[in-house]
């Protein structure tokens, strides 16, 4: 699987990750769905994991799936609190699902970053968190997102990004290429919208396989960009998605034609 630095921090991480979001909230009868998911996905040269409080169990779900591979595995999850006291208990659980260490910690959609981030300094000082980052799905939050990226204080940040979702391209992705900051794209297939239907033929006869094929490699073929987490509770799926990090990456107008027909 091709890799990319992970912005300045020199993290290497597979270009494809694997999302949570919605289909990791299962219960134990469910875990074995979401263990063969992680277990395509790692076969196939996934290595990026990403989850989040906010979605009910699935960073105890995902930590259980990937609990054979946790040395070899890039963990990214979120703090989503109000209070410090309420984040620390979400940070000792999350110690408890993951081995003691979050390589990504996340504020997502930037709730009480600022004091969030005075703990989480500490706890990166301490090694257990590796990189910091900040979230937010809504564009019109892209203002107070900016201020974090210029904060100095992250190293990472998660936004929506499809053919869509294109608000990114005016300030923030400019910006995370200007500041080295690692960039992670949410919703690459538009939570699913985007995949429903046929692949049109154009785009099948230049060797793409899926809807969801073209729309990681559009993603990706951005070099501001460095993971695309989809998230799928399918094995098949979970295996296309993997497969479409190896490139190649589409050309400007490749990219301008995918976005027509897809969007």
């Amino acid at each position: 699987m091709e890799s990319r630095a992970f912005g300045a921090t020199g993290l290497g991480v597979p270009v494809i990750g694997l999302g949570t979001w919605q289909v990791f909230d299962i219960g134990l009868e469910r875990q074995e769905t979401a263990d063969d998911v992680v277990s395509a996905s790692f076969e196939a040269g996934t290595r990026m994991v990403d989850s989040s409080p906010m979605y009910g169990r699935a960073e105890q779900t995902l930590g259980k799936a990937i609990s054979g591979e946790r040395d070899d595995t890039i963990v990214a999850t979120k703090i989503w609190a109000n209070s410090a006291e309420q984040a620390r208990v979400q940070f000792e659980s999350q110690m408890g699902f993951f081995d003691d260490r979050v390589d990504i910690e996340q504020v997502h959609n930037l709730v009480a970053w600022r004091s969030h981030l005075d703990w989480m300094e500490e706890e990166q000082e301490r090694g257990r968190i590796g990189l910091l980052g900040a979230t937010h799905y809504n564009p019109s939050a892209f203002d107070e997102l900016e201020k974090v990226m210029r904060s100095g204080r992250v190293q990472a940040i998660q936004i929506p990004y499809n053919p869509v979702e294109r608000d990114a391209e005016q300030r923030i992705l400019p910006l995370a290429q200007e500041l080295g900051l690692g960039v992670i794209a949410m919703r690459p297939l538009g939570a699913g919208s985007l995949v429903a239907g046929p692949l049109p033929d154009d785009l099948r006869m230049l060797g793409f396989i899926s809807r969801a094929d073209a729309l990681l490699k559009w993603c990706l073929s951005d070099a501001r960009i460095h993971v695309a987490i989809p998230a799928t509770s399918k094995v098949e799926h979970a295996r296309g998605n993997a497969a479409a990090g190896s490139g190649p990456w589409p050309d400007d107008p490749l990219r301008r034609r995918i976005a027509s027909l897809l969007s």
